[in-house]
């Protein structure tokens, strides 16, 4: 389900060196205006509230406590910026759909999220948490529509993958296949991750590491979405 066929063992080793850096805080942002500038490359993690995106940037990047971390759905209120001393840079979107906020101050995460997807230039890819006890759900059609609509590559990450039984993961693996083929622009591969048992952690990070050696080994290239 992790397709863990498709990296070799280099890669899951690149993958590692790639996240065993010190990372920290680089920005915040709660506007387009208030965006930093953008330098190397840029990988995002979008879902629906309380998917478990801190979790698995933290997961990632071995650090416990580098993204914040909560019970209550909309606490992660900015686009947060973090960076290592490679070109790699993690961007923690805000949730979407239930939040703990009034309805103004959602749409306006909402639209900041909408226009740092088609806008942003070294944007190398979004990865879309789903939380696989529930599966895709109507709240990440949006999201989806835009990142196909520009163009951006994206892929879907299952999260929380040990917290329902084997069969049942399958089926949401199949399920979320069965969708994702309605939208050619997303990337067909899903990885399945658990940031509790680390289940998965790997293969992201091999994939993260594919994708940044692609975008950064071609001469006179720039980053960019797509």
């Amino acid at each position: 389900m992790n397709q863990q066929n498709d990296f070799s063992d280099a890669e899951i080793e690149a993958g590692r060196r790639l996240f065993a850096g010190e990372w920290s805080f680089l920005s915040a942002a709660s506007s387009v205006a208030s965006l930093p500038p953008g330098q190397g490359l840029e990988i995002a993690f979008a879902g629906r509230s309380n998917v478990g995106k801190s979790s698995l940037i933290n997961a990632l990047t071995g650090r416990r406590s580098l993204a914040r971390t909560s019970h209550t759905p909309g606490r992660t209120q900015e686009l947060i910026f973090f960076r290592a001393c490679g070109p790699l840079v993690l961007v923690d979107l805000p949730g979407y759909g239930y939040a703990a906020a009034a309805k103004s101050k959602v749409a306006a995460w909402t639209r900041l999220i909408h226009d740092y997807l088609q806008g942003r230039a070294v944007l190398g890819r979004v990865y879309v948490l789903i939380d696989a006890r529930h599966g895709l759900k109507s709240a990440d059609d949006a999201i989806l529509d835009t990142l196909g609509k520009a163009a951006v590559s994206h892929q879907i990450v299952l999260t929380k993958c040990d917290q329902i039984s084997e069969a049942d993961l399958a089926g949401c693996v199949e399920a979320t296949r069965a969708a994702l083929r309605k939208r050619p622009a997303a990337f067909p591969g899903t990885i399945a991750t658990s940031s509790r048992t680390g289940a998965g952690i790997a293969e992201l990070r091999a994939a993260i590491g594919r994708l940044v050696r692609e975008r950064t080994d071609v001469p006179g290239r720039t980053p960019r979405s797509g």
